[in-house]
């Protein structure tokens, strides 16, 4: 058994949460923290919702959002926690620690949660004081246990929706948030739950994805669910796997706990390295697996009906018409996810000044935000309010796509910062580069190293962080310099297409890399089909030609060129 599996069973996770009480009340240190209940503490944090960050003393609390869903309140009051308590102190910059967002911000995750730093132990309960006014939690937004659980950010209001799957979203949240009988798994627990054709939760990339389907039940047509497992990314990425079984709304939490239980008994609690789902559905093969669900489930899964799954939409941005008669939805458009506390509550009081008492705030997976249910007559006021000009949704498509993760600035694996370096880059080569008219969108991903948090994998471009060495001209490597650089993918997608990205170019160093995505469209312009995407492009052109036109760029790529050490 491994070190983190042992302080997971020193310990149930979830009696953390009380514990943190007494930390709180009494102001302790993270070295008091650590001497009175040893190191094993910090894992088991994660069931409240928070990390340790890079800053002792300091950590990162994570919201959940089921589905993405906020009512304005809710948003509000996410918005003003960040104002008052993510606020960096004065040694470590204060307002200005931030070169681009200063301070007080908060973070959209791509599991449609709320990140914020430099929260302070002693403020905890006042934040949860506040959540629990509104119905938010922060209760395992980590740790090894089931996740946020992932929908379309328009459930209920998309004009292609085969019904609205919030409620069952809902459903199955209650039941794993707080139950102590499947807060201890042998690793993290994904799931996303939808109803749209459109598979935004991106099912095929999670441990369980439950998507539209239709079936004849004696005699009658039912609408529900088909379910994929064994998705994921990171290290060993994989396309989750088809199941033969139908599931009804009403079945949908039992479907879940079943795929639970499998998981809790049979996952390898030994290496953490292969101890997520995804490698245990690729052990047993996908039909054992079923079997196993099957055994182990108290309801009746019928066999596969219909599929109702068409392909993978990917954002929501701009303005939409709802299926409600007279009333537009806006996605607005948040480059690597991060806005001001102040910002996101200003959104969230002008979605009620604007909309109707259904009117709420969606997350998105690509780390964007939705306004719902405004009238028509009201979206042009809504598109002057002052937060709307930054975060505009008509943006440019690298903006459009641009996902970053945490990077160095706080996360203690990553090996680049990337938030800052994300939203300069899509902004400039918005500027720089002339996409094609029937290029909406190029899909621009960078994770600070290889665990995926930003999803590079499934992305048009995918950035994953190194260390390069470029190679000065003295043979005693006198000048050689040690800069941050990046592998780089090409080709990733979701949908009736769906393939992970071919890695082209490794230890490529920073500044090297816009003269190459330069290069690679002009090529792309002159090569591509008709209505061509530049995923689909690159997957045509061998990847040694890929290769080769990158590094005719004017850029130091075809210098001598290694990873660091």
């Amino acid at each position: 058994m491994n070190t983190t599996e042992q302080h997971k069973q020193e310990k149930h996770p979830l009696d953390v949460i009380e514990d943190l009480q007494s930390y709180a009340e009494e102001g302790l240190s993270f070295e008091e923290i650590e001497a009175r209940a040893g190191g094993g503490e910090w894992e088991r944090l994660k069931w409240a919702g928070m990390y340790t960050q890079k800053q002792d003393d300091f950590f990162m609390v994570r919201t959940k959002v089921p589905g993405g869903y906020l009512t304005p309140e809710q948003a509000e009051v996410i918005g003003q926690a960040a104002t008052d308590f993510a606020v960096a102190p004065e040694e470590f910059g204060g307002e200005e620690q931030n070169e681009l967002w200063g301070d007080a911000y908060l973070d959209i995750t791509t599991r449609q949660d709320v990140q914020k730093h430099w929260i302070r132990v002693e403020d905890v309960p006042e934040l949860w004081e506040r959540y629990e006014d509104v119905g938010l939690t922060t209760i395992q937004g980590c740790g090894d246990s089931a996740r946020n659980v992932l929908g379309c950010p328009a459930a209920g209001i998309d004009e292609e929706e085969c019904f609205d799957a919030q409620p069952v979203i809902d459903a199955v949240t209650d039941f794993f948030t707080g139950n102590r009988e499947y807060a201890n798994l042998p690793r993290k627990f994904k799931m996303t739950i939808t109803g749209c054709v459109h598979d935004c939760g991106q099912s095929q990339i999670n441990d369980v994805g439950l998507v539209p389907a239709r079936k004849e039940l004696e005699g009658e047509h039912y609408y529900g669910f088909h379910a994929r497992v064994g998705g994921g990314l990171s290290d060993g990425p994989r396309m989750a796997s088809e199941l033969d079984v139908f599931v009804l709304p009403e079945h949908a939490v039992e479907f879940c706990r079943a795929v639970a239980q499998v998981f809790k008994e049979l996952g390898d609690r030994h290496n953490r390295g292969v101890c997520r789902l995804r490698y245990l559905v690729e052990q047993m093969g996908p039909e054992t697996f079923e079997e196993a669900v099957r055994a182990r489930c108290t309801v009746d899964l019928p066999t596969a009906g219909e599929g109702l799954t068409v392909g993978y939409r990917g954002d929501h941005v701009g303005v939409h018409d709802q299926k409600q008669p007279g009333l537009q939805y806006v996605g607005f458009n948040v480059i690597a996810g991060r806005m001001g506390g102040e910002e996101f509550a200003e959104a969230a009081r002008a979605a009620k000044k604007y909309g109707t008492e259904e009117t709420s705030i969606r997350l998105a997976t690509d780390q964007n935000f939705l306004i719902t249910h405004v009238p028509e007559e009201n979206v042009e006021a809504l598109l002057a309010e002052p937060f709307a000009q930054e975060y505009s949704p008509n943006p440019g498509p690298f903006s459009r796509g641009a996902v970053g993760c945490t990077g160095n600035e706080f996360c203690n694996y990553a090996i680049i910062e990337t938030k800052q370096r994300t939203k300069r880059w899509a902004r400039e080569l918005d500027e720089r580069i002339d996409v094609p008219d029937d290029v909406e969108v190029v899909r621009m991903h960078m994770s600070g190293c290889s665990a995926s948090c930003a999803q590079p994998q499934i992305a048009d471009i995918g950035f994953r962080g190194e260390t390069v060495k470029l190679i000065g001209d003295a043979t005693d490597g006198e000048g050689d310099e040690l800069v941050e650089g990046m592998d780089v993918g090409l080709g990733g997608s979701l949908g009736t297409d769906n393939e992970f990205i071919d890695w082209i170019e490794t230890a490529v160093p920073h500044h090297g890399v816009i003269p190459a995505l330069e290069r690679l469209f002009e090529v792309f312009a002159e090569e591509k089909h008709e209505d061509e995407p530049f995923y689909a492009w690159c997957r045509r052109v061998e990847n040694d030609q890929l290769r080769e036109i990158m590094q005719r760029a004017d850029a130091p790529v075809a210098r001598g060129v290694a990873h660091g050490d």
